[in-house]
């Protein structure tokens, strides 16, 4: 009988598209990146959503993130990819969580008996990625992380990739040592060593920020879908999906 997963089924069989409908991913980010990454697992039939993001659409959202329209400026990007993915998949089980996630506030997203298959991290800001990682470790959760997707024109020189043989990434620089000195040597990524393009500061960077980067349709979505796959993938290839 033909069902919206029929293709997949093609491609992985009934017994895989099973193990994914019992699947929970908890995704930290929906940017450029995350939204990508969100709309992968939705599409691909995982059963059960966490997103996790503080932030809300805003007009220079538009050129790059699957939430962001003109009708959904303002809105929290949570509650406009959570109707995104339902209209997508309507049995989805989705938990929106409008916040911030860093070290002060890890046990609002992992309390004590939770269930999650996957992390996957599109955040931006390090410490928040450190502890992520750090917290995955100790948890036993597979995890797999964006790095820089900024100021970056080719899509084709993204990769996934471990963290200890990436180059040319300056956040994969600061990410190796940091991560080194947590005694965490390994880490699935997703990186491009891709020389930065010039670029003009057209915005004010907010708080914090020496600069706003510059970003495009195809460098974050290509990230993005990259993260999506590897779950996807490797929730594929589990025999038994992990818990914490």
């Amino acid at each position: 009988m033909e069902n919206q997963f029929l293709r997949n089924e093609m491609l992985w069989g009934e017994t895989g598209q099973r193990r994914l409908a019992k699947a929970h991913v908890i995704l930290f980010g929906l940017g450029g990146v995350g939204s990508y990454v969100a709309e992968c697992l939705a599409r691909a039939g995982v059963g059960e959503l966490t997103i996790v993001d503080s932030d809300v659409v805003s007009l220079t959202n538009l050129n790059r993130q699957l939430e962001a329209l003109h009708s959904t400026v303002g809105q929290p990007k949570t509650e406009a990819v959570a109707a995104r993915l339902k209209d997508i998949n309507p049995g989805l089980k989705l938990h929106p969580i409008h916040a911030l996630y860093d070290a002060a506030h890890r046990e609002q997203f992992f309390p004590d008996g939770c269930r999650y298959d996957y992390i996957v991290d599109a955040i931006d800001l390090v410490s928040c990625k450190l502890d992520l990682a750090e917290t995955a470790l100790r948890l036993g959760i597979p995890l797999v992380a964006a790095l820089g997707t900024g100021n970056k024109l080719d899509p084709t020189q993204l990769q996934l990739a471990d963290i200890s043989k990436t180059y040319g990434c300056p956040l994969a620089r600061v990410m190796r040592k940091e991560l080194r000195n947590r005694g965490i040597q390994h880490l699935q990524v997703v990186f491009s060593p891709e020389e930065p393009a010039p670029t003009t500061q057209l915005e004010t960077p907010p708080p914090g920020r020496r600069s706003v980067p510059a970003s495009n349709p195809w460098v974050p979505a290509t990230a993005g879908l990259l993260l999506g796959s590897a779950v996807v993938r490797q929730l594929l290839a589990e025999t038994e999906a992990p818990s914490c």
